[in-house]
């Protein structure tokens, strides 16, 4: 009859592969791999005429008692205070002031890209109860030449492989190779060529929920693969997104 095994040397064998497999997957050092292709055009995903795009949209200002005024109808909105303040107001009046041009009025979203890509940081508010599903995103490669997970640089140039900031109207579904994606179109004059750019919303295998530098992807606000049907069926349609640094 065989003895039976130390305790203890299983239980480091089994560390030991545990490693191994992390390592192999790209998850042991706390970072997973980028988009491999290159930046796509609007011909790959079969964009719709630029010119059926919405215009630019400057932001709207108020007096102090103005926005107070208009903030207090979302009161209920965010209870648990997980959007920067700064953030949440400035998608608030957006939302609030514009609400003609917003055909899914259900949702409003933020992307908080002060965030590392490590954090949860796109924040997607059911308006009728304002409760927020936040969850993770990538940002360009053009935004985070390093990697280190920081979005640091911002561009509404094709071929920048870099993040927009500012205000996003979320548009039609297509079937792209990320399977399910949704175009949007830029509101602000800094990320008004979205929709050239070919930067969507989609699934990625380089976006896990999990606490690790996201991969980089070539400007598009890339979602984990389990999250995408979700966060596209929710958003598609005309629903306001803001994303932003400060």
């Amino acid at each position: 009859m065989l003895k039976p095994a130390n305790s203890k040397i299983i239980k480091s064998l089994f560390t030991f592969s545990m490693l191994l497999a992390l390592t192999a997957c790209g998850a042991g050092n706390g970072h997973l791999p980028d988009e491999p292709d290159n930046e796509p055009t609007l011909t790959e995903t079969n964009g719709e005429n630029l010119q059926s795009r919405p215009p630019v949209v400057k932001a709207p200002s108020f007096t102090q008692n103005e926005a107070f005024r208009i903030l207090s109808k979302y009161d209920h909105v965010d209870p648990k205070h997980q959007i920067r303040d700064s953030l949440l107001r400035a998608a608030l009046l957006f939302y609030d002031q514009n609400a003609s041009m917003i055909k899914n009025k259900a949702f409003l979203s933020v992307i908080d890209f002060s965030l590392s890509s490590k954090q949860a940081r796109f924040f997607i508010i059911e308006m009728k109860s304002g409760s927020v599903w936040a969850i993770h995103t990538a940002h360009g490669k053009g935004s985070d030449a390093n990697g280190d997970g920081m979005a640091e640089k911002f561009s509404n140039t094709s071929g920048s492989d870099a993040s927009s900031i500012g205000f996003y109207l979320t548009a039609e579904t297509y079937s792209g190779k990320h399977g399910l994606s949704l175009r949007m179109d830029g509101l602000s004059s800094t990320n008004s060529n979205v929709r050239a750019r070919a930067v969507v919303i989609h699934g990625a295998s380089y976006v896990q929920e999990a606490s690790v530098i996201q991969g980089r992807s070539w400007g598009c606000p890339a979602v984990t693969m389990t999250n995408r049907d979700r966060v596209v069926n929710s958003l598609k349609g005309g629903s306001l997104i803001y994303a932003n640094k400060n």
